[in-house]
């Protein structure tokens, strides 16, 4: 049985189908694996080919669900994430943004753009982009876009630090606020497709990211997948769409009130 979804040759049964970046880190194997385990079919988006071929194994054999694959994408890059969606064979039930990288010195793609900027705002934009059809053909659909409540300080003139000294908590935050922000954006685009767009804060979980970061974490990989989990399933909240959410309930968004500052986003998201 390939391990590689666009390989298959047959989906069986009408099973949804949910694409999950950063799947191989903390939290996106332990979302990609409760997602599993309520019988969906669940794809892994990773850069790394061992790595994922070891998750979907290990997330086949706990939840004894079959329908477990990958996808090989780099999330910093544009030319990446428009050949998987190239490939994509169907619609797409559920994108779940989480993948991210948070690194300590400033790094750039070989595009020339920031690797946090390149990775964890553009890879979200460009991943729902260029998904766009395969979500409205699915719908109703859903965007799950994780962000953090540890998020500000967004500048638009300098969105990759290179007038300002490069920081990577600094990076990060901007990074997260920029997150929600594109969520409020997407979520009015896409209103008129039934297609909702929303954001969250997956929880303090101990990960590559967090180290970099310079923290620890206080919840589980499992506990952090919580809330992304239940945005992508609990069929209450299927109308629910702009709208940040903390611990499976919605917190006001002080980034998304300010409309000029989130189309601003958009626009600059857009020229790149």
């Amino acid at each position: 049985m390939s391990e590689k979804y666009h390989e298959i040759q047959d989906l069986k049964g009408e099973k949804r189908i949910v694409l999950v970046t950063g799947a191989t880190g903390a939290i996106g194997k332990a979302i990609a694996r409760q997602l599993a385990a309520q019988d969906l079919a669940v794809v892994l988006a990773a850069r790394d080919e061992q790595k994922a071929r070891q998750a979907v194994q290990e997330i086949r054999r706990v939840t004894g669900n079959e329908d477990v694959y990958y996808e090989l994408v780099d999330l910093s890059r544009k030319a990446s994430i428009q050949e998987l969606s190239g490939c994509w064979p169907g619609k797409l039930d559920v994108l779940l943004n989480n993948a991210g990288t948070t690194p300590r010195r400033r790094l750039e793609t070989p595009e020339g753009i920031e690797m946090q900027w390149a990775t964890n705002v553009l890879g979200y934009f460009w991943m729902i982009q260029f998904f766009a059809d395969k979500l409205k053909e699915a719908a109703p659909s859903r965007v799950i876009n994780v962000a953090s409540y540890w998020a500000g300080g967004l500048d638009l003139n300098d969105p990759e630090f290179k007038q300002r000294h490069y920081n990577n908590g600094n990076a990060y935050r901007q990074s997260k606020q920029a997150d929600r922000m594109l969520s409020a954006a997407f979520a009015e685009i896409f209103a008129p497709f039934q297609v909702t767009v929303n954001a969250c804060h997956p929880g303090d979980v101990n990960s590559q990211l967090s180290n970099d970061l310079g923290f620890g974490g206080s919840e589980s990989p499992d506990s952090g997948a919580r809330t992304p989990v239940w945005l992508a399933t609990d069929p209450a909240i299927e109308h629910v769409t702009g709208k940040y959410f903390e611990h499976r309930s919605e917190s006001r968004d002080r980034f998304t009130d300010n409309r000029t500052a989130v189309e601003a986003l958009y626009e600059v998201c857009r020229s790149y």
